[in-house]
């Protein structure tokens, strides 16, 4: 059995996330995902990440121009309206940052900040992607692991793990809890195997690729605080 070329590479709506782990330091994650609802009439909802002062990042595509969709943020049952502080683009960097105003914020959120990744992580490296639904532990995955002809860009990413949230889901460092990346896409081949001495080709997820931190890091500008 073994993988072979083409790969596929799809946009991710939200669906459930259920807990791999139940420790508390894991879950303690939930507390920082949100959800995304574009006001319109067929609305596309996926994830986000509250980085801290009222400042929200996703996934461009999850958002889908801002300006035009006008996504609001659901934090304690409650939909809030944002301002795009920048709107990215799926095509060059896949990230939206949003701002609700803070005093629309419940009061446990004043506290609340996290912390960009300042190194990189190698291979086998354990993160923990989080939704508000849960979260769920994978890991990150060679890129050699990749079909071959999967470009450069889409090579930061973890082993793919059904359990783990989609577009615009937060990927945390294990270990340090600070923010890896934001998830983007999942990357597919095709697995062939052999049944009744026929060739069976049929689609497999390997992988979901994040946003990683470094690139985060440059499309936040400089006046934002969080």
């Amino acid at each position: 059995m073994g993988f072979a070329t083409p790969f596929c590479i799809g946009l991710m709506a939200a669906v459930l996330a259920s807990p791999a782990h139940s420790q508390d330091a894991d879950d303690a994650l939930k507390l920082y995902a949100v959800h995304i609802d574009r006001t319109q009439k067929q609305p596309l909802n996926g994830y986000g990440i509250y980085l801290g002062n009222g400042i929200v990042i996703t996934a461009a595509h999850v958002v889908g121009g801002g300006d035009a969709t006008k996504p609001q943020v659901k934090i304690g049952g409650e939909h809030l309206p944002t301002r795009v502080v920048k709107d990215g683009d799926l095509n060059d960097v896949d990230l939206t940052l949003l701002a609700v105003d803070e005093r629309q914020l419940p009061d446990s959120f004043a506290s609340r900040h996290m912390l960009l990744c300042q190194n990189p992580h190698g291979t086998g490296e354990p993160v923990i992607v989080a939704t508000p639904e849960g979260v769920a532990r994978s890991y990150i995955m060679s890129p050699s692991l990749l079909p071959p002809d999967t470009p450069a860009k889409f090579r930061t990413v973890i082993r793919y793990v059904a359990e783990t949230g989609n577009s615009g889901a937060g990927v945390f460092h294990a270990n340090e809890k600070c923010l890896v990346g934001i998830i983007s896409r999942k990357i597919s081949g095709i697995r062939i195997s052999q049944m009744n001495g026929q060739i069976v080709k049929e689609p497999v997820d390997i992988a979901k690729y994040f946003v990683p931190a470094s690139e985060i890091a440059k499309f936040i500008p400089p006046n934002v605080r969080f």
